[in-house]
């Protein structure tokens, strides 16, 4: 049982290190805010194919956090960047890798293209 304890306690330390750590280099922001700044930005969808395809925010480049690595050279460090996804785990991932190679200006839409209203885009 002690194991079991010490076991959740270090997870809970771990998870609560990584938000902590996370919120140095990610900002959510709110609808409103993501609307003020994603037009002087470079807006990134890093949901799937697919998922870009079946509706994004207008205006959108779909860089999937799968392909990221791959695909680094698309994304400038001298620009803000703006992500979304679903519902913010991907998005969340990404802002992790793009952190990683140097980018500074990282924004994520705080509860993903599911709680967008704003203008939507369907199909390639």
């Amino acid at each position: 049982m002690e194991y079991i304890i010490l076991a959740l306690v270090v997870i809970i330390v771990i998870s609560v290190f990584r938000y902590l750590r996370q919120r140095s280099y990610l900002k959510t922001i709110t609808e409103t805010q993501f609307r003020e700044g994603y037009r002087k930005a470079q807006l990134i969808d890093v949901r799937e194919p697919q998922e870009f395809k079946n509706g994004h925010v207008l205006g959108a480049r779909n860089i999937p956090v799968t392909q990221m690595k791959q695909r680094l050279i698309e994304i400038r460090k001298d620009k803000p960047v703006y992500l979304y996804c679903q519902s913010g785990a991907r998005s969340s991932r990404a802002a992790q890798l793009l952190h990683k190679k140097g980018y500074q200006e990282i924004y994520q839409l705080k509860g993903g293209f599911k709680k967008w209203t704003g203008k939507v885009k369907n199909g390639l």
